[in-house]
């Protein structure tokens, strides 16, 4: 099993989101998150245009999946296709359980 996260600079989850229900990728969770990227945040106008704040941290959208092993380049594929802006990161899952029925490993997702 894998964990995808993504963080998106944009608001593209509901494309991303369809598209993993299209290949039976059905739990994904979302968070809407603040933070910073290497690029600085865009300027925004305040007081009528006289006066310029660079905010520190950017909205940002969290996304998080357990997906099996076989689906890594088909989800992966699906968010640098539906995301304008932001990263992926996959990681291993060593243990996985279903704290209703106890049952263990991929079953569980």
């Amino acid at each position: 099993m894998l964990k995808i996260e993504a963080i998106l600079g944009e608001n593209d989850v509901m494309a991303i989101s369809e598209a993993l229900k299209n290949i039976g990728i059905g739990g994904l969770t979302v968070t809407k998150v603040r933070g910073r990227g290497k690029r600085p945040s865009p300027e925004i106008h305040a007081s009528k245009g006289s006066e310029i704040f660079v905010p520190q941290f950017n909205e940002k959208y969290f996304i998080e999946a357990i997906i099996p092993d076989s689906k890594e380049d088909e989800v992966v594929n699906i968010i640098k296709e539906n995301g304008r802006v932001g990263k992926i990161f996959v990681s291993q899952v060593l243990r996985a359980v279903d704290i209703a029925t106890g049952d263990e490993g991929e079953s569980t997702i």
